[in-house]
């Protein structure tokens, strides 16, 4: 079943005109996932859209399927440039995920980003500071992984992030501190963003719109 959302997308014109933002950034056009749902949505240049829904309904292999990390059909624009015009390391590049488990490859933090300099005011707002350039990721606790993990994708510079579950291990100070950093960038920058959380008052704080995801399809 394909699920469309033709009032949502002339609310969200409506929207980003009033706001002064650029119409459509990110544009799906019946992308399906290995659970046979065909999703349709657009979002605009600073927008933040929020999605929620039990576990297992299918958030994560949504996200996956965008930057094209798992078996999905469909097609996804960038700025009106498709999705399979593009190698898949630079669109990924572009459009950056967020997964609910990070993934390292070296031994040391550092490593992955041997150029990288993190502002410090992030550090700072997340509880670490340049140091954690030289630990070992064995010794990094599953909150630390997640804030390490957010800092190596912002600074990457996508144009579109890809959030899931963003601050699920975090406490209720870190979990403030990265949403005004996340707003913050929005703001500033206006990167547009997708949002999955199980927090609905945490979409309420963060979220333009917040859609409701059963089956791999919404239903709000």
């Amino acid at each position: 079943m394909t699920i469309r959302f033709e009032a949502s997308l002339r609310h969200l014109c409506m929207n980003s005109c009033q706001k002064g933002m650029a119409l459509t950034v990110l544009r799906v056009e019946s992308l399906t996932t290995t659970l046979g749902q065909a999703v349709s949505l657009a979002l605009a240049s600073g927008e933040i859209l929020g999605i929620r829904g039990a576990s297992g309904c299918g958030k994560s292999l949504l996200l996956r399927a965008l930057v094209d990390l798992d078996l999905n059909t469909g097609e996804v624009w960038l700025d009106n440039r498709a999705r399979s015009t593009i190698p898949a390391h630079q669109w990924r590049r572009q459009v950056g995920l967020l997964p609910a488990e990070s993934h390292w490859w070296s031994d040391r933090v550092g490593d992955h980003f041997p150029k990288l300099l993190w502002p410090d005011e992030w550090l700072s707002q997340l509880g670490l500071n340049q140091e954690a350039l030289s630990w070992s990721v064995n010794r990094l606790s599953s909150g630390e992984r997640q804030r390490l993990a957010l800092l190596r994708l912002l600074a990457s510079r996508p144009n579109v992030l890809l959030l899931d579950e963003p601050t699920a291990n975090l406490d209720g100070e870190t979990t403030l501190n990265v949403e005004k950093i996340l707003l913050d960038l929005r703001q500033d920058q206006q990167i547009p963003m997708i949002w999955v959380s199980h927090d609905p008052n945490q979409l309420a704080r963060v979220a333009d719109r917040v859609l409701v995801m059963e089956a791999g399809g919404f239903i709000s």
